[in-house]
């Protein structure tokens, strides 16, 4: 299980996200700089120890109502090759030192966890405690036999969400869901989803779903 070091970062995350957030094409702001605080996520293990990987949920309180995005995250100690259109920043980790932060939508070893998470062969793990699970990230994929996914074989960014097609037994869609919208639980007429929970500003909990399965076309 993954081990969280209590320590400094230079630049913080959040720092990192702040410039990152409004050049994208599913940031709701108005194109400011985004107030954002940590309100959430979860974690994966890279079976290998080497990718730290994270489900952050990042609120912006800058505009008239909050905003909660959704931030699949990849630390990597060294670059991680053809990736550089998914590089968000580097920062300095107080134990570990220099890390290569991702758009972990674009990185192999997230991927094939995340997918992992939905058939069942992973689990995922507490944001900010060392070797605990997190029993309130909801995992479900229709079907079996779905086996295991090398990564992404595209990413495509939308307006809301961002599109990974995968290809295991069948080609299939990974729609991660970038602004969360609380009480949305179900996935809909999808044949999966993950759904979990975050800190909204009053202090209350709330769930809503990261990410939907879907036929590829």
């Amino acid at each position: 299980m993954a081990v969280i070091h209590h320590t400094t970062l230079s630049p913080t995350k959040l720092e990192l996200l702040t410039p990152w957030l409004p050049e994208q094409p599913w940031y709701a702001g108005d194109g400011t700089a985004p107030d954002l605080t940590k309100a959430g996520g979860f974690r994966l293990d890279d079976p290998e120890g080497e990718v730290g990987m994270e489900f952050m949920v990042a609120t912006d309180s800058s505009g008239a109502a909050p905003v909660h995005y959704h931030v699949p995250l990849t630390y990597r100690g060294a670059p991680l090759p053809g990736a550089d259109h998914a590089l968000i920043g580097t920062l300095e980790h107080g134990v570990l030192g220099k890390r290569w932060a991702y758009d972990g939508t674009h990185d192999p070893v997230l991927v094939a966890q995340l997918f992992a998470l939905l058939t069942g062969d992973a689990v995922a793990q507490a944001q900010s405690v060392s070797d605990a699970l997190d029993p309130t990230v909801h995992a479900q994929l229709a079907g079996t036999g779905h086996g295991t996914v090398p990564g992404p074989a595209s990413v495509t960014p939308a307006p809301s969400a961002t599109d990974i097609l995968v290809r295991s037994a069948r080609p299939l869609v990974l729609r991660v869901h970038r602004v969360l919208t609380p009480g949305d639980t179900d996935g809909g007429s999808t044949l999966g989803h993950i759904s979990a929970t975050w800190t909204e500003a009053s202090g209350e909990r709330a769930r809503g779903v990261f990410l939907t399965v879907h036929e590829s076309a």
